[in-house]
């Protein structure tokens, strides 16, 4: 088993980011030996999450259909927008 190690300090005072944002076991070290491991139960981007974004697009897509905006225009509002700005 690969897995990063990590100091029970830092663990515990980022344990969000540890928690939600990374996807592989971790060695849990105190003084340099590691005294525990954390092994997360599934990846941070599950079916779920791929199932959402999938929604999203379809959506975004019959919300530009119905609103009978060319996509191109969008773009270019978006990028005028952006350029005025900065």
């Amino acid at each position: 088993m690969v897995s990063l190690k990590v100091g029970i300090r830092e663990f515990r005072s980022q344990l969000p980011h540890y928690l939600l944002e990374v996807g592989q076991p971790l060695a849990i070290t105190r003084h340099g030996e590691t005294i525990g491991y954390y092994i997360p139960t599934h990846d941070k981007t599950g079916s779920d999450d791929l199932k959402a974004l999938r929604a999203a697009a379809e959506k975004l897509d019959t919300l530009i259909q119905e609103s009978g905006i060319d996509p191109d225009e969008i773009v270019e509002l978006f990028n005028a927008k952006r350029r005025k700005a900065k």
